[in-house]
């Protein structure tokens, strides 16, 4: 049982070694052949006279055959990202899109454009397009093929080929009209489970996140003492020369034990930070599919109660009745498959990233 009421639970017979306890966690399937292979890096400066942005370099190998080549090199902004998010949400509204990171650097953890902040945004948009690429239905979306390959005059000119405002003005008021209908009638005990788990989910990945940043952040004004106080024992021993040996001694160690909790801080930004902040992403993506979800039961069951309370135009309703049922089972079914996936890929990156946690602390704590 892998529910959350689970998570503290403890086994004595589960083993001590963190690296043998991730071992029982690996899924039975085999890997599947991988046929798409893409890598964003070599983040490059664009300084105009209107604005100030970077542009990634995002190669493609594949061996498919819709791919008119076998490789691609495109340069994309982050803009063209959000472009290719959005279009994916909109051709798939109930599949769960994994998440971007925010367009604004958050809790002040790094300045904008710095060196820090545009890694860790090439590695969580390397981390976007690898996500798409080994999802089953998403790695086959045109718009994401167009993504990969088309040079940049050529997305430009396709992006300029989407809906109309005024279509996209419609969409948004059915959106916001279906959502304050009130509760959906009708829906499925499952996807209210799902709802009642994405809730409590949300909440913990929250709380873990504060957690692990105050974690860090203590964590930095330790690592900031110990780089002054070092140089201060060294100093201190020119002038003691009866223990000037253990002032040594202890600059000595006070260097050590700060090349091992730098080692530690690196740890925890690389691998428990980012995975975390992730994961809070996605908690919001998630209720919202589960909302776009409920606003295609809430249209469902609206044509339903009209076509109750209406004497005549059976035909046409109950015509448009059955394309909605038809709808809501194909969005039903997305977001189960979906869900299964997500679920198992999350939990296998819960466990992969506190067991690493684990072993630097015991590395740290060793040294």
């Amino acid at each position: 049982d892998t529910s959350l009421t689970e998570v503290n639970s403890f086994s004595p017979s589960v083993p001590i070694s963190p690296s043998s306890m991730i071992n029982q966690y690996k899924f039975e399937d085999g890997p599947e052949l991988r046929d798409l292979f893409i890598t964003v890096d070599d983040p490059e400066s664009h300084i105009t006279a209107i604005e100030t942005f970077i542009t990634y370099r995002v190669v493609t190998k594949t061996t498919r055959g819709e791919f008119d080549s076998s490789e691609y090199e495109v340069r994309r902004r982050y803009q063209d990202f959000l472009w290719l998010k959005s279009k994916l949400e909109e051709a798939h509204p109930t599949l769960i899109i994994p998440p971007l990171p925010e367009k604004f650097i958050m809790k002040g953890m790094v300045e904008r454009f710095s060196d820090e902040f545009i890694e860790t945004r090439r590695k969580a948009l390397h981390k976007f397009l690898n996500r798409v690429a080994d999802h089953p239905t998403l790695t086959f979306n045109e718009d994401f093929k167009i993504f990969l390959t088309a040079q940049a005059w050529e997305l430009s000119s396709h992006k300029k080929q989407g809906p109309s405002l005024l279509s996209r003005m419609g969409q948004t008021v059915r959106a916001v009209a279906s959502s304050v209908r009130g509760a959906v009638k009708n829906r499925p005990e499952m996807f209210t489970e799902m709802n009642n788990y994405m809730e409590t989910f949300s909440q913990k990945i929250n709380l873990l996140d504060k957690i692990a940043h105050r974690i860090y952040k203590e964590e930095r004004d330790y690592f900031n003492e110990m780089k002054e106080y070092g140089p201060i024992h060294t100093l201190w021993s020119a002038s003691e020369e009866d223990i000037a040996d253990s002032l040594k001694g202890i600059a000595s160690c006070i260097d050590r034990c700060c090349r091992a909790t730098e080692k530690r801080m690196a740890g925890l930004s690389e691998h428990l930070l980012p995975i975390l902040h992730e994961y809070v992403l996605y908690s919001e993506i998630l209720m919202g599919v589960l909302k776009r979800r409920d606003q295609i039961q809430g249209e469902l069951d609206s044509k339903v109660d009209a076509l109750a309370n209406k004497k005549t135009e059976k035909d046409l309703f109950s015509e448009e009745i059955g394309k909605l049922e038809d709808k809501v089972e194909r969005a039903n079914n997305a977001l189960k498959a979906d869900w299964d996936r997500w679920k198992q890929n999350m939990q296998w990156d819960m466990r992969s990233t506190f067991t690493n946690v684990a072993e630097n602390n015991l590395r740290y704590y060793e040294e």
